[in-house]
């Protein structure tokens, strides 16, 4: 057997070995990925002290841009969450679009505080809205439900600085603006589709009351308009970071590199600058102005850092398994392949995502492993930036497709709509697919001109 066979079926060994860990022993996925990275890097020769090298590579290579934005964006999501401020999002635009165009505001809605917060956590904070407008207008609680949920989909897999989009730019070095232009670009048709208009589709055809186990006072706490923040302010707060990061693309794209303006720019648009500023802005403005103590503020900081934990080491164990491909030898035969097949790459991306999600059903470790194996067939080509972010959000979508029962966001789902596991497929799983589809749609057909 050749070295490049044997090379090559050691990884997909090590794959196999990653998705039984996954789905068969349910071990936690920052550990399967080491244990699977561990046997590509000794299976396919590596000695013990390259091993760990790969190891410590990886993980500090992928760790020191990852932790910083990550632990960042958490922080500012909690605060937003605690504050009341994507209450007060969901509300305004509610209002303002009105009742016949509810739907849309809910999609908007879902699409905007996804940027901040963590999906499941904006889900708990919006869903009694989606209950209170339900009970209502005796409508199917998929009518509302689907649309805010596209929304937050959308923006969960394709913008930055969520921690899915971050983490594979992070791999496979793409600039985040490219991928937040792109994301949005594809995001947006694919939540008016996959949201309004399937939700109104599926809404029709099947009726699902407000599950029994919703209080009324639950239903009450949509139309409590406490003290919450402006709807201005969040919005404000929101778009900071994403427009200096933008702003700092641009600036690289149109400005001289000597110019003072590029480098100031390239400075405060850079994920680090950026996310710090728009973190202490809303601790000061959603926190200390709105009569939180210091103190208070510390506390909700530290407590935001608990789930992000995991998906900063799951992260880093991303980058274990790319620097293991790489080291071994097996990133130079793959690329070496894909130089001379006909498949494009962005659809190469999105089948290896496609295949690992429906696997094992995690879209965070779908996306970390198809990051991880197209890395070093990157680097074997030359890839631009702009490229690197379509490659993004064409991973991205692949992960976000056919959600079924292996996959947390399903039973999420199935249990604050009080659906059967038959509706949530028609449902959450059509909506997840629609968004995959049309989200590559989208990026495959950018690449022709990129």
């Amino acid at each position: 057997m050749g070295s490049d066979t044997y090379l090559i079926l050691m990884t997909v060994l090590g794959i196999a070995l990653l998705l039984f860990l996954v789905m068969k022993s349910k071990l936690q996925a920052f550990v399967a990925l080491l244990i699977s990275s561990l046997f590509i890097g000794i299976a396919s020769g590596l000695n013990l002290d390259e091993v760990i090298t790969a190891i410590e590579e990886g993980m500090g290579g992928t760790l020191g841009f990852i932790a910083i934005v990550v632990g960042l964006g958490a922080m500012f999501g909690e605060m937003l969450r605690v504050s009341g401020g994507a209450e007060r999002l969901a509300i305004t635009l509610v209002n303002k679009f009105g009742e016949s165009r509810v739907q849309w505001a809910l999609g908007l809605t879902g699409f905007i505080v996804a940027i901040p917060v963590f999906l499941d956590v904006a889900l708990v904070i919006l869903i009694p809205i989606v209950y209170s407008l339900a009970q209502k207008t005796k409508k199917s609680t998929l009518y509302f439900g689907i649309p805010l949920l596209a929304g937050l989909a959308v923006t969960h897999s394709f913008v930055p600085p969520t921690p899915g989009p971050i983490s594979v730019a992070s791999i496979l070095g793409a600039d985040l603006g490219w991928v937040i232009l792109f994301g949005a670009l594809a995001g947006l048709p694919a939540m008016i589709i996959a949201g309004p208009i399937f939700g109104k589709y599926i809404g029709n055809k099947i009726h699902v009351k407000v599950p029994d186990f919703v209080t009324q006072n639950e239903m009450e706490q949509a139309k409590n308009e406490k003290e919450l923040p402006s709807f201005l302010s969040i919005v404000i707060l929101i778009l900071i970071p994403l427009v200096l990061i933008l702003v700092n693309t641009v600036s690289g794209q149109i400005l001289p590199e000597d110019s003072f303006t590029r480098s100031l720019l390239t400075f405060i648009g850079h994920p680090f600058i950026a996310l710090t500023l728009s973190t202490l802005l809303t601790f000061y403005f959603l926190g200390t102005k709105r009569g939180y103590t210091k103190e208070e503020v510390q506390n909700i900081a530290t407590k935001s850092l608990e789930p992000a934990g995991i998906i900063i080491l799951v992260t880093g164990a991303g980058g274990v398994f790319k620097q293991t491909l790489i080291n071994s030898g097996v990133g130079d035969i793959l690329g070496e392949m894909m130089a001379t097949s006909s498949l494009p790459i962005v659809l190469l991306a999105f089948l290896i995502s496609t295949f690992v999600r429906v696997a094992q059903g995690s879209a965070t470790v779908a996306m970390i492993t198809a990051a991880g194996l197209m890395s070093p067939i990157i680097s074997m080509m030359d890839v631009s930036q702009p490229m690197l972010g379509l490659l993004v959000i064409s991973i991205a979508s692949g992960a976000t497709v056919f959600s079924h029962v292996n996959d947390s966001g399903f039973w999420l789902v199935n249990r604050f709509f009080g659906l059967t596991e038959k509706q949530t497929l028609q449902t959450w799983t059509v909506m997840e697919t629609l968004i995959g589809f049309i989200g590559f749609g989208v990026v495959f057909v950018i690449s022709f001109f990129v």
